[in-house]
């Protein structure tokens, strides 16, 4: 790209999301560690430096050098990154009397093009502990709200070459009613930007930069049925046609049948697949394992053997493709050293090594509802570009406690019937993600004349944008009564049903 904004990330949970709505404005930028060594060269337009678990007052404060962007592009900073500009350049910062979390009224106290359009008295959104109470002599107030005296500063005209900004408030999230039009603002109005960046470009782009770094040469990729890897797949085929070789593996821990409809919409696209059905393979050492991460690396580990044996019987191959996407690699780079593993993930590394091949990732620097955009930009159906997402290990870590072929029989069951129903009932595409869980759970229950002692499925369904926060949705009673009744009245083996409603945080989408 030939202007990126880049955005320093302090570990804040919101740190993406300011990503996203960057992306959302048609400007391109990137996520990198606020320790990152990086020197501002030419195609770098602006710098955002994001929020942080940290205080800035703390020995364990994350340490960043101003100077190096300060004066050189404009630069944003939202709540720890403000309060760092703040207490670095001249100003105080101290514990709140009380944490500041949730709606407040902002209250311009200069004119200035950062709030040009939006109305006096606007809602925002904050979320800290700290707050900044006084200002070197190079910036000044430009909002309060009614508990903060200072909600959003800038420097002073003509004291740096490139503007400084700061706000205490979140403008990245949807509480903050005019948030889109402030970061609009600061890129437009006040870096002079043009936003540039479109699911069209980037298909194009990304293309004719496929031919040229892959030339001659053969690809093979792992396909999983999902948005992530077909629409990847699709840019590679766009590229290099016949020369990229896809596989996809019947795991037996997909949904009810699945292989066969994915391979039936592959082929319709052209795509050079070839199905491979492991399920034995797979359940075999899953026997009698309950830990989650322990399923998941046997999952790893077996789809890694099954796909290094169909690949090495493809001649000349140089090249892994994944469908990678960018919250992956952010999530890959973690700002406070080694991360703590919460679950493995199946994307990012593993196979290139094993199989000394060069790697290529044609999404990498996306989000996921900019693939569905590219998705539909290359043409996609529309049945493969709504998929819900659906965890790499599958039912394996939707069966909670062992896995076992029983169980997998029972759950894609269920599971069929409550995605059917979603469909029939038209609410399908207002959910971002609906699954089933098996519980190692039995319930007392009477059939007839008969007492059960079965199994119990909970039903899970959430909205999100991007998986990383996620609210659970409010179906219908009569659509759950339908489901349960269904489900209990057709699937042997169970005979209670429950709905999850746990949001993200604190809770996960997956159970496990």
């Amino acid at each position: 790209m030939d202007q990126r904004i880049v955005i320093f990330d302090f570990g804040s949970q919101y740190t993406q999301l300011i990503g996203r709505r960057i992306r959302e404005l048609n400007y391109y930028c990137e996520i990198l560690p606020y320790n990152k060594d990086i020197e501002i060269t030419s195609d770098i337009v602006a710098v955002v430096l994001s929020g942080s678990p940290f205080s800035v007052r703390e020995k364990d404060a994350l340490p960043f050098d101003l100077e190096k962007v300060i004066g050189k592009v404009p630069v944003l900073g939202i709540c720890y990154g403000a309060q760092m500009i703040a207490q670095q350049m001249g100003g105080m910062v101290e514990r709140s009397s009380s944490r500041e979390y949730g709606r407040a009224v902002l209250n311009h106290t200069l004119s200035d093009r950062f709030f040009e359009g939006i109305e006096d008295r606007s809602q925002v959104w904050m979320s800290h502990a700290d707050s900044i109470l006084s200002l070197g002599d190079k910036f000044e107030v430009i909002a309060t709200t009614q508990n903060i005296p200072i909600a959003a500063f800038r420097s002073r005209p003509d004291v740096y070459h490139h503007p400084v900004y700061g706000l205490q408030f979140h403008p990245e999230v949807t509480h903050t009613l005019a948030g889109l039009k402030i970061l609009d603002n600061f890129f437009s109005k006040i870096c002079k930007l043009t936003p540039n960046w479109n699911p069209g470009a980037f298909a194009e782009e990304t293309i004719e930069g496929l031919k040229e770094m892959l030339g001659e040469d053969h690809v093979v990729m792992g396909l999983s049925g999902g948005v992530d890897s077909s629409v990847a797949a699709t840019l590679l085929h766009r590229a290099i046609g016949d020369r990229l070789h896809c596989i996809f593996v019947d795991n037996g821990l997909l949904r009810l049948n699945e292989f066969e409809e994915v391979l039936h919409v592959y082929d319709d696209l052209g795509l050079n697949v070839t199905g491979v059905n492991a399920a034995d393979l797979f359940l075999k050492p899953l026997a009698g394992i309950t830990d989650p991460e322990k399923k998941r690396k046997i999952i790893g580990k077996v789809f890694i053997d099954v796909f290094q044996t169909e690949a090495d019987r493809i001649k000349n191959v140089k090249w892994l493709g994944q469908g990678t996407i960018y919250p992956d690699v952010i999530e890959s780079v973690s700002v406070h050293g080694p991360s703590v593993t919460i679950k493995s993930h199946h994307n990012v590394g593993g196979l290139p090594d094993l199989l000394k091949l060069k790697i290529v990732e044609p999404l990498r620097m996306l989000f996921k509802d900019e693939v569905r955009k590219v998705g539909r930009e290359l043409g996609l159906p529309k049945e493969l570009l709504g998929r819900h997402p659906f965890p790499g290990p599958g039912l394996g870590i939707r069966i909670l406690g062992s896995v076992t072929p029983e169980k997998v029989d029972m759950l894609q069951k269920a599971d069929h019937i409550y995605i059917e129903a979603l469909r029939n009932w038209g609410i399908y595409d207002d959910v971002w993600q609906a699954g089933s869980i098996l519980l190692p759970v039995q319930s007392v229950g009477v059939m007839g004349d008969e007492r059960t002692y079965e199994q119990v499925v909970a039903l899970r369904a959430v909205t999100s944008l991007d998986g990383m926060t996620a609210k659970w949705v409010e179906l219908p009673y009569d659509f759950l009564a339908e489901v349960s009744s269904n489900i209990i009245n057709r699937v042997n083996g169970i005979n209670r049903v429950v709905y999850d409603i746990s949001s993200k945080p604190p809770s996960t989408i997956e159970w496990e």
